[in-house]
């Protein structure tokens, strides 16, 4: 007797097997996604708390980790059966989704051997420790029946919501610059921290500020330079990054992500021809000129500095809570793809255009060690 996931694969719902973003012929379905997670560490474990649990389209089934007692308690918390190994959760029949939220280091790995059970597959940003790790996984991933996903869900936080809908509505005018900042002081001293298991900023903070800095630059960058120092962390990775990414219609993105600053920021703020806004502590700041306030204006050669024609600038001024006006939720979206076969809004190939930039970053940036 075939399984539920079984009969899926062989119907077609595997769908795709690249990023573009296309309609999926799938078998209907409406029972609830069944997750097996690999690693229930802090990604695990958010993503259970913050992703999962508020939805009904997605439950998780299994859980493994490499500390047993870490996985007992997440069980315990969150549901799920506790089996011993990945190897377990791919030749379980209920588990439908394999989620791979290990260390960096292990990433591409793991998921190869889920998407070749035949799994569809969820891997935990960064999807790779480099460019060519990125294509390796993709390129596998393109001749199995089970589908790869990259866990880009703060391509959803509704600081970047906000900002994309102010930004559509014109009233601030084309942008030009993008100001983005996460930053506090942090003496890590966990994985996180140590470069053999892919840890630092770079590719901690980096997967998720990299997305929001090409979804508002106009999907690439085709400028990259990048500033890496070790301040506070005490393992050997870095633990401060300064990017400046150009995007293909001139707008400059410049990202700040860090664990040493002691008056560190955690806001974004968007520069258009006619007005800004700035978001931060969930509050919305917006300063802009009317499209009509603006009268035509002709260069005085002859008059002094500051001198010019004059005129009264005739500023509206908004400030009010960062609240989208729709608020996506990541495993609905995803119930959205595998059930009806609707497009996933993170494709691989956005995915690996934050790799791409990551991989640069690291290359032109020089590791510098603060205080050494």
């Amino acid at each position: 007797m075939k399984t539920a996931v079984e009969a899926e694969m062989k119907s077609g719902a595997a769908g795709t097997r690249t990023g573009a973003a296309s309609s999926v012929p799938v078998k209907k379905r409406t029972d609830a996604l069944r997750i097996g997670l690999c690693g229930v560490g802090r990604a695990g474990a958010g993503m259970a708390t913050r992703d999962v649990a508020p939805v009904p389209h997605a439950k998780i089934v299994a859980v493994c980790d490499l500390v047993p007692e870490r996985a007992e308690q997440f069980a315990r918390s969150f549901g799920g059966r506790v089996v011993p190994s990945l190897d377990a959760l791919l030749v379980d029949p209920e588990v439908e989704v394999v989620v791979i939220a290990t260390r960096s280091n292990e990433h591409v790995e793991l998921a190869r051997r889920s998407l070749k059970a035949g799994k569809h597959t969820l891997v935990e940003k960064p999807m790779a420790l480099d460019l060519a790790g990125a294509d390796k996984l993709m390129k596998f991933a393109a001749g199995c029946s089970g589908r790869l996903f990259v866990r880009h869900n703060r391509r959803f936080d509704p600081m970047l919501l906000v900002a994309q809908e102010i930004i559509r509505s014109g009233k601030i005018g084309p942008v030009f610059e993008v100001k983005i900042s996460v930053a506090s002081y942090q003496r890590r001293a966990d994985w996180q921290t140590l470069s053999k298991y892919g840890g630092g900023q770079l590719l901690n903070w980096g997967p998720h500020c990299v997305d929001w800095a090409l979804q508002l630059i106009g999907g690439r960058a085709t400028d990259v330079w990048a500033d890496l120092k070790r301040v506070s962390a005490v393992g050997d990775a870095e633990d401060h990054v300064k990017l400046l990414l150009r995007g293909p219609t001139g707008v400059v993105a410049d990202v700040e992500i860090s664990g040493g600053l002691a008056l560190g920021r955690t806001f974004l703020t968007v520069h258009g021809q006619r007005g800004s806004l700035h978001i931060e502590a969930d509050r919305v700041r917006l300063k802009y000129l009317g499209r009509k306030s603006l009268r035509r204006l002709k260069p005085d050669e002859n008059a002094i500095s500051g001198q010019g024609p004059i005129e009264t600038l005739q500023w509206t001024e908004e400030e009010f809570a960062c609240v989208p006006k729709k608020l996506p939720r990541f495993w609905t979206l995803l119930y959205d793809t595998l059930r009806k076969g609707r497009p996933f809004p993170v494709t691989l190939d956005e995915a690996r255009e934050t790799m791409r930039v990551l991989d640069v970053a690291r290359k032109v940036g020089r590791l510098q060690v603060v205080g050494a």
